[in-house]
């Protein structure tokens, strides 16, 4: 499994309840383009639209520039290929006040591209501040171990 996209600042933001893997679909140069650079995750989301789960926001440049056809968008929406029964879970969840579907990352997986995304609720201003001083204690105490 080779990690093609990963967005690092899902797990401050978000407290990720539950997380789910799906299969992308995608063009061919689409596919080379992510596994030659990659795409950035951070304000990417994804949405259900009637039975259907789409990834909305992943920017994925042109795999050669000069080289396709006027009405390709890198911008647009790419289908989720997710199960009737995820979906239907799924669609009752996000309609849970607070709760998002936030991308954590892209990877291979047997040859094909999949999207781990998460159900995410967002952390208040409060709750990642207590965060970072939890982490900071438990750094300080790792450092007092290694002194022994």
């Amino acid at each position: 499994m080779r990690i093609l996209a990963e967005n690092k600042k899902a797990h401050f933001n978000f407290e990720i309840l539950e997380k789910f893997e799906a299969g992308i679909s995608l063009f061919g140069q689409e596919v080379k383009s992510l596994k030659a650079w990659g795409t950035n995750l951070a304000g990417t989301y994804v949405v259900i639209k009637g039975e259907e789960a789409f990834w909305v926001g992943a920017n994925i440049p042109p795999w050669q520039p000069k080289n396709i056809g006027g009405s390709y968008n890198p911008q647009r929406d790419r289908k989720l290929l997710l199960k009737k029964s995820e979906i239907k879970y799924l669609i009752g969840k996000s309609k849970q006040k607070g709760l998002t579907l936030v991308p954590l990352k892209v990877y291979t997986k047997n040859g094909k591209i999949k999207l781990e995304f998460g159900l995410g609720k967002v952390r208040k201003k409060v709750e990642k501040k207590e965060l970072i001083k939890k982490r900071e204690i438990e750094r300080e105490i790792q450092r007092a171990l290694r002194e022994y």
